[in-house]
């Protein structure tokens, strides 16, 4: 399918008047979501809030780290709607073929490290000290990051390490400061510990630092996957997770798709064209959405024209 504009991708999206009825969406009365768990907070107490106010059915959302969905939508653990993901490269490559041929990408985010003010890694970010330096004098578990096996996230924090070594020309950098991070396998508790003192940091999206009311460190553009103008630089990292897929380093898109499978299309297209018409909640929230949304594949006329 050939891209199209911006605007005619909106207008499109946007067609039909807004969002439906229950009785246009198949007599269906839920629709269930499986989504990356930085997405989260803005999902329950937000747009799915809306797409309940304004389509009478209800959104049902389930949290995980992007990979751990994908498992579990192509090991048949899982059966939603609507899967959403952290890394728009991801899905095609894991649902594309036989769960899907299409998804809208709706946002990109940034990464950095979110941190409890009153500890002494908190005491020097806030006192200047580079990001880096003081990662490697951390205690281990100090600094959490989500695992790299089960989520985009935990490999874009390996990737930003690989990075920032290549970067300040450290030796065994990425190595070192990946020994001595605790891995959470649940990417919605990440910044649990941060919260309740167990942890004093941990590298999140800008979004979930907000959604906690912690204070942010971004990391630089050149490593924080926020710019495609740096998609050849991010490039230069890889990770490759414990089923043999390997991530390259390429700038954050979260994008959405019904699967062919699913048990309310109708339900799950107006959740997608929801995703694609949030640009004030996204951006309130911590989200990028300039370039956004945009098609890929063989987006359903029921998704684009209303």
């Amino acid at each position: 399918m050939q891209s199209r504009s911006r605007r005619s991708v909106l207008t499109a999206l946007a067609g039909g008047g807004g969002l439906g009825i229950a009785g246009c969406l198949g007599g269906k009365d839920s629709v269930d979501v499986l989504a990356a768990g930085s997405l989260a907070i803005l999902v329950d107490d937000h747009l799915g809030e809306r797409y309940e106010s304004e389509t009478g059915v209800a959104c049902h959302g389930e949290y995980y780290g992007t990979n751990a969905v994908m498992r579990m939508v192509t090991g048949g653990r899982k059966y939603p709607d609507v899967v959403v993901s952290a890394d728009a490269e991801l899905l095609r490559d894991r649902l594309y073929g036989t769960h899907t041929a299409w998804d809208i990408s709706f946002a990109s985010n940034a990464i950095g490290i979110a941190y409890a003010p009153d500890t002494r890694f908190g005491e020097r970010l806030e006192a200047g000290d580079p990001w880096y330096e003081v990662a490697r004098d951390a205690d281990d578990g100090d600094l959490a990051i989500s695992d790299p096996d089960l989520d985009p996230l935990g490999y874009r924090a390996v990737h930003a390490f690989q990075l920032a070594e290549q970067e300040h020309e450290f030796d065994r950098f990425a190595e070192d400061v990946m020994n001595g991070a605790y891995q959470e396998p649940e990417e919605p508790q990440l910044l649990a510990g941060v919260e309740t003192g167990n942890r004093a940091a941990a590298v999140v999206y800008r979004n979930m630092a907000a959604d906690h009311g912690l204070p942010f460190h971004p990391f630089p553009e050149t490593y924080n996957f926020s710019n495609p103008e740096y998609a050849d630089h991010y490039a230069e990292a890889s990770y490759t997770t414990d089923e043999g897929y390997t991530a390259t380093g390429r700038p954050i898109v979260y994008n959405a798709t019904v699967l062919e499978s699913a048990d309310s299309p109708e339900a799950g297209h107006e959740f997608v064209r929801l995703l694609a018409n949030a640009d004030d909640t996204l951006r309130e929230k911590g989200f990028e959405t300039d370039g956004f949304p945009s098609t890929h594949g063989d987006v359903p006329a029921e998704v684009t024209d209303g």
